[in-house]
């Protein structure tokens, strides 16, 4: 099949199971309210988990995030044709999986009052905002993941296939370790998808969407990616 219809569909997914499980635990009245972060970074290794494994079934590479494909385009062969369709299926994707939470959740975001909690559903925001040292973590954050996924390509596809589980245990250590400060955006799409759904759903008593902080998990993790790739490569 279509590697943007793996692409498309494996982000949703990714969004529909890390938005999801971030809904289930800062919205009011929800069965895991305030179940805490430990849940949240299982759930997201989760949604990397099924995301990862679908678009490889449907005929993807696995990415799911524009800095995995800007990075493997720039050092690693993917091919460059490719680069501007899958970044567009990976953002339309989590743009629909956020839509999805939404209605799953729809209940819960009307008894919810504060607009924090709402806006934390789709997309991340700093703990102590300082757009420089923010930025400084989304890059590590990303460094970790394009230079692990890396190392856990498939070698003989030129996709640069990932494998399912390897990445998501990946992505649970990031959330772990390194979530703190700026809740481990590490993927544009995952990001400005969702965020963008929050700025035109109907929510009720919702905030602004925050676009002041919005490139820092866009061209943060796009950095760190070029970096880790290309240390990579080189070692």
């Amino acid at each position: 099949m279509s590697p943007y219809i793996g692409e498309f569909f494996g982000t949703m997914l990714l969004i529909i199971l890390g938005d999801g499980v971030v809904a289930n635990v800062v919205l009011n009245k929800t069965k895991g309210n305030n179940s805490g972060w430990i849940v949240i970074t299982f759930g997201w290794a989760m949604a990397v988990f099924l995301g990862v494994f679908v678009s490889t079934k449907l005929g993807g590479s696995g990415h799911l995030n524009p800095a995995v494909t800007i990075a493997m385009t720039a050092f690693n062969g993917f091919d460059a044709s490719l680069l501007v369709p899958y970044i567009a299926a990976q953002i339309g994707g989590a743009f629909v999986g956020a839509i999805i939470v939404w209605l799953a959740y729809k209940q819960h975001f009307d008894l919810t009052n504060e607009g924090d909690a709402k806006l934390a559903v789709f997309c991340t925001t700093p703990a102590i905002r300082s757009p420089g040292y923010n930025l400084i973590t989304e890059i590590i954050g990303t460094f970790v993941l394009v230079f692990g996924a890396m190392a856990m390509s498939n070698p003989v596809n030129s996709l640069g296939t990932l494998d399912a589980l390897p990445v998501g245990l990946l992505v649970l250590g990031i959330g772990l370790s390194l979530g703190g400060p700026t809740g481990y955006a590490i993927n544009p799409a995952r990001d400005l998808g969702p965020r963008i759904a929050h700025f035109i759903l109907p929510i009720k008593n919702k905030r602004n969407s925050d676009w002041s902080y919005s490139w820092i998990p866009v061209i943060g993790p796009i950095v760190g990616g070029l970096i880790a790739a290309y240390i990579f490569k080189l070692f």
